[in-house]
């Protein structure tokens, strides 16, 4: 579980993270910026691999990703986990629980990640604002576009092409793209990319394999090395419009 000891108090940083999310798809005034500035909360970390999130449970607070990759996951009767989104630096995933009773989805740390919670109650109370709700409104649709395309990564492209394909998502998300060849990093295990693609183990060793011989992405440690972004894109089948980046009019 979370380690509470660790908790630190707020910080302008880690909201910061959240405001930029929010103005990659809206556009909000000085005061608008300002009450998103000032929501308090408090930091705690999450150790790789623990939950900050049991599905069923009921929260006072929303979860925003300050450090570290975390995971939005579901699970069948037998205990068998699959990963339904991935969440970087400034998400915050369960923004949704503001108007649900409860999570039907968990939330994983993958790797160590740092937390900023943040109560339900100040959230609701800046979102008197319209032009808050309607950023808080919009994050939550391009969230539900995000899995709208995980939904046909999975169900329609091949192993290749959904892992080729996870690796573009997030070197867009992360602000990567505008250069052929760049690195980024991505502290995740291949069996976290399994859960991820629903793919065995063995068929995402060889289908980064075949990335690499074919120069187009490498994935070394925590490290992804992408060689060719153009032909990476293509052989993924990857349309970022899904992401609704810049889509702040």
């Amino acid at each position: 579980m979370p380690d509470h000891d660790d908790a630190r108090p707020a910080s302008s940083p880690a909201l910061r993270l959240f405001l930029a999310r929010l103005l990659s798809r809206s556009r909000l005034d000085g005061s608008a910026q300002k009450a998103i500035l000032d929501l308090p909360g408090t930091l705690t970390k999450v150790r790789r691999n623990e939950n900050c999130v049991e599905i069923g449970t009921r929260s006072s607070h929303a979860c925003l990703v300050t450090e570290g990759v975390a995971a939005r996951w579901g699970q069948t009767l037998d205990g068998q986990r699959q990963i339904t989104a991935l969440h970087l630096p400034g998400d915050m995933p369960d923004l949704q629980a503001l108007v649900l009773s409860g999570a039907t989805l968990g939330l994983q740390a993958l790797s160590p990640v740092v937390i900023l919670r943040v109560p339900h109650a100040a959230l609701r109370k800046i979102a008197a604002t319209p032009q808050i709700a309607e950023s808080f409104w919009r994050d939550c649709a391009a969230d539900a576009a995000i899995a709208s395309e995980w939904v046909i990564n999975l169900g329609r492209r091949k192993a290749r092409t959904r892992i080729a394909h996870l690796i573009c998502e997030v070197a867009m998300r992360l602000g990567k793209g505008e250069d052929d060849a760049f690195v980024f990093d991505l502290p995740i295990t291949q069996n976290h990319i399994a859960d991820a693609t629903g793919l065995s183990t063995v068929h995402v060793n060889r289908s980064l394999q075949d990335l690499k011989k074919a120069a187009l992405a490498e994935l070394a440690g925590h490290e992804v090395r992408v060689m060719d972004w153009p032909s990476l894109r293509a052989a993924a089948d990857f349309h970022p419009a899904y992401l609704h980046l810049g889509d702040n009019s």
